[in-house]
């Protein structure tokens, strides 16, 4: 995460000076960080600290949202809810190339800031920092892929929304449980070796370790990066060759068009055998893009491409399914058409 830098803060203390102090009428909760935070009872004004609180923070109480980090691009609108399509770009307080403008944050008002993501000290001092000099409480929820039903619920409550928390909860355990029955049957000597490939020269990575992708250990394949880092890296074809991945997952089209015809990826098992596969990424990405509860699509897809023979179910239903629950709106057949392919 980036740091959060200094001037903004001095910024922020002036900007905030004028804002008549209010009595409190809320409830005090512990974060994932263990500090304790009082919280609105019932708050109606969020902000999203980065992409992985806002899709959570949709997915649970989008009433609530003050705007996006981005824009929502055309080809995501059908896939969300009409009245979100217009929120305002607001930027980001976390993750790299942090850009969120705090004339604007202040302007929106928020009565709460909440972050979903990785817990760390950096991530710890930098919520709060943020809290003490913005005078807005801040709540770090833990975005782990094992912590999810549980992050779901305390997010759910922070939001005061717990029954929409414990229908989405209750739908992560499920999907998690019938993972872990398929997996119990297949061998791991039996299970893929999968790189995932991130940008259009497909160098970019990220380990075992890394939010990013989680979702590809969850499914029992195997990771073949090595590094223990828990952010994203660079690596060279040559390493990649090494590796001998069976499968390639990426979430770049360009390379996912591109790679067959690149020479520095030419022998490379994934690669020859026709197994380079591009994650669906419309709204959210089903890897990560962003790193959030999205993850669970991915979930069905990676246990439907990576164990065809072993999956039950038909994937389009099972996806049209979630993103009626967790999105608010079901996709047509030309809509998953479009976000699956055929």
């Amino acid at each position: 995460m980036m740091q959060f830098p200094r001037y903004i803060f001095a910024g922020l203390a002036l900007a905030i000076a004028a804002i008549p102090a209010l009595a409190f009428d809320g409830k005090t909760i512990t974060d994932a960080t263990g500090r304790e935070v009082q919280v609105p009872a019932n708050p109606a004004k969020v902000f999203a600290a980065g992409p992985p609180a806002a899709t959570l923070l949709y997915t649970l109480k989008p009433e609530a949202m003050v705007g996006w980090v981005r824009p929502v691009k055309p080809a995501d609108r059908p896939y969300l809810l009409p009245e979100t399509h217009d929120l305002p770009e607001l930027g980001r307080l976390t993750g790299r190339g942090d850009t969120v403008n705090l004339e604007v944050l202040l302007s929106t008002g928020p009565d709460l800031i909440v972050d979903y993501g990785t817990i760390n000290a950096t991530y710890i001092d930098l919520a709060g920092r943020i809290q003490e000099q913005a005078g807005v409480p801040y709540v770090l929820i833990d975005g782990s892929f094992a912590a999810m039903p549980q992050s779901i619920r305390q997010m759910a409550d922070v939001l005061n929304v717990p029954e929409r928390g414990e229908a989405l909860a209750s739908y992560a355990e499920k999907t998690l449980a019938d993972l872990d029955m398929l997996l119990a049957d297949i061998p791991k000597d039996a299970r893929p070796k999968v790189y995932l490939a991130r940008g259009p020269e497909g160098i970019e990575t990220a380990g075992p370790s890394s939010i990013n992708a989680e979702v590809i250990t969850r499914v029992g394949a195997v990771n073949v990066v090595t590094s223990d880092s828990d952010g994203l890296a660079n690596v060279s074809p040559e390493q990649v060759q090494a590796w001998a991945p069976d499968v390639i997952v990426t979430i770049d089209r360009d390379f996912a068009a591109n790679v067959g015809a690149m020479p520095e990826w030419q022998g490379i098992p994934a690669v020859a055998n026709g197994r380079v596969y591009l994650a669906p990424s419309t709204p959210f990405g089903f890897i990560d893009a962003p790193p959030s509860v999205n993850r669970l699509t991915g979930v069905i897809w990676l246990t439907h491409t990576l164990y065809p023979d072993a999956a039950s179910g038909d994937m389009r239903t099972e996806i049209a399914d979630f993103y009626e629950l967790f999105y608010g709106l079901r996709p047509d057949d030309a809509a998953l058409t479009a976000l699956l392919g055929d």
